[in-house]
């Protein structure tokens, strides 16, 4: 799978570090990613987002019929 995470840091004036990671799962995304962030985020992250990347061919929308 592939995975979006964002990491909020900077205190005041926010700043967004993000990576795209593949894992088998949630677990070990969040596991790549503790190892790949870099010091600057380390000392004053304070949010953290991961979710999947979806695949826009794949995602369904409402009021489409399906045909």
């Amino acid at each position: 799978m592939h995975f979006q995470a964002t990491v909020r840091h900077g205190g005041s004036r926010s700043r967004y570090h993000t990576e795209t990671l593949r894992a088998d799962d949630l677990r070990e995304a969040l596991l790549i990613l503790a190892e790949r962030l870099p010091d600057e985020v380390l000392s004053d992250g304070d949010l953290v987002e991961i979710r999947p990347v979806v695949d826009p061919e794949a995602r369904e929308y409402m009021g489409e019929d399906g045909g």
